[in-house]
């Protein structure tokens, strides 16, 4: 397997720390408003990692965080006070939050982590890395009640991101400079008590909040890191916009506290961009994951957002996802073709790595090697999504000349099987996945406008039953009269 290493800025070889073992930590969310397709993103992007490293045979150990002490979600608090639906504490709105994200990542097919660990419930392995950072003389109290690392105590600052030498101003830009600071680049590891309604938390060096990267160092030592290993996890992962400063001090301070690196391998995912902008709140171009499922089916979503390589920016088109939908409408018309069922995809981590290998036995092992070999490169999606188009056109060809070929059946739900657990696209019923769309109110009267024109077929009204045709696909729907009976798709 080959990715691509952050820190390196290269592509290499993946070896684990232990042998088929892997521990992989990856940045959530700030719990403080509803997910935008930029957490959508990175949410799938990782969960497709996490698949291929199941499926070549790795133990994964998969952790994501979620921060719910902040100062967005203190505001958010306050603001809410001020309204007819206010939240009684920063857990009460981050919870809230947590949920609808976690919601809607059930809608993408994310797979849960197996580790979701809250800054709120670790305070203590926070203010105890903290304390010893203060202890050993890496970090120092400012006058406010603040604590700050100091950056100039460690050497290796800066080799994560390789932006140490430039001015440090533009490359604090998103850290506060504050008088007490030793040296302007220098972070908070802890913000003192400001009087915001009891909000601050009890510590031996004063009232306040952690800062926001100490979080996932001291989360990751509780929670994830090897003891006895030189690096504390394989993987380290998010937004491309952590790199800096979010991911450099997290490495930092850990480097600091521990002696130890904090990753082997850093991964990173681009940007979701809107109109050529990267996504971003304050500039009023945020595009809320919960209105594109609104719109759209989380796997439809899903299936657009993984169709771009996942290091590069993904510009959002509307257009574009409607197009790469046909992918999905292929892989579903064959799995109509077989009378494909849904393929009841596993959502637990060992028992997807179990349904693969049980596929693996009756799928085409020349095209699973080719799918899995594209995406073993770094992700290489498209070759990988060529991979697939080329194994859909050939079972089409196949199944023309012989259609009651039932071994080549049998062996082509294993491959849409393989797809399903692989790319997390795919399990659906094909009969639900043509109908998406359609309310239940709607299905109802189109079942009854087929009926209807069941009946005038059967009195040899024929010229009403052409009617009814017509009326049904002036509402989107297409019908296909079988010797089972009369099937119908939505086609808008």
């Amino acid at each position: 397997m080959k990715l691509y290493d952050s820190a390196k800025k290269e592509k290499c070889e993946f070896q684990s720390i232990k042998p088929k073992k892997l521990r992989m930590y990856v940045c959530g969310p700030t719990a403080y408003d509803y997910a935008h397709l930029g957490h959508a993103r990175s949410s799938i992007v990782f969960d497709l990692w996490r698949r291929v490293f199941l499926a070549n045979g790795y133990e994964v150990v998969f952790a994501k965080n979620f921060t719910d002490i902040d100062d967005k979600i203190i505001k958010k608090l306050l603001d809410s006070k001020r309204t007819d639906t206010p939240f009684s504490s920063m857990q009460e709105l981050s919870e809230f939050y947590i949920q609808s994200y976690l919601e809607e990542m059930d809608l993408l097919n994310v797979l849960r982590a197996d580790i979701e660990p809250r800054a709120m419930e670790n305070l203590v392995p926070i203010i105890e890395m903290i304390e010893k950072l203060l202890a050993s003389g890496y970090a120092y109290e400012g006058a406010n009640g603040d604590v700050y690392l100091s950056i100039q105590k460690d050497p290796l600052y800066g080799s994560l991101s390789s932006r140490a030498k430039e001015d440090s101003q533009s490359l604090q830009s998103r850290i506060e400079n504050k008088s007490d600071k030793i040296e302007s680049r220098d972070f908070a590891l802890w913000k003192g008590y400001k009087g915001e309604e009891d909000l601050g938390f009890v510590s031996n060096f004063g009232k306040g909040r952690p800062g926001w990267h100490i979080e996932c160092s001291a989360m990751i030592e509780k929670h994830l890191a090897y003891q006895d290993e030189t690096f504390c996890i394989d993987i380290h992962a998010g937004g491309a916009d952590l790199l800096f400063p979010h991911h450099e001090n997290e490495a930092s301070q850990t480097r600091c506290a521990t002696q130890k690196e904090l990753a082997k391998y850093w991964l990173h995912n681009g940007f979701v961009t809107i109109n050529g902008e990267k996504m971003s709140k304050s500039l009023g171009n945020s595009f809320f994951l919960k209105d594109a499922l609104r719109a759209y089916h989380g796997e439809i979503v899903r299936n657009y957002l993984l169709g771009v390589h996942y290091r590069l920016s993904l510009s959002f088109n509307e257009l574009d996802l409607l197009s790469s939908k046909k992918r999905l409408d292929k892989i579903y018309r064959l799995k109509k073709r077989l009378n494909g069922e849904e393929a009841s995809t596993p959502k637990e981590a060992k028992a997807l790595q179990e349904f693969y290998q049980q596929n693996l036995q009756g799928a085409d092992s020349e095209f699973v090697g080719s799918l899995l070999g594209a995406l073993n490169e770094d992700l290489n999606i498209s070759k990988a999504l060529s991979v697939i188009e080329e194994m859909l056109n050939h079972t089409n060809e196949l199944l023309d000349k012989n259609p009651k070929d039932k071994e080549l059946k049998a062996r082509t739900m294993c491959n849409l099987n393989i797809i399903s657990a692989l790319l997390g696209v795919g399990a659906l019923h094909a009969q639900e996945y043509f109908q998406l769309g359609v309310s239940e109110e709607k299905k109802a009267t189109i079942e009854n406008l087929i009926n209807k024109r069941a009946q005038a077929k059967a009195q040899k009204d024929y010229e009403n039953a052409d009617s009814l045709r017509e009326e049904l696909k002036n509402m989107g729907v297409e019908i296909m009269d079988t010797p089972q009976g009369t099937n119908w798709e939505y086609v808008g």
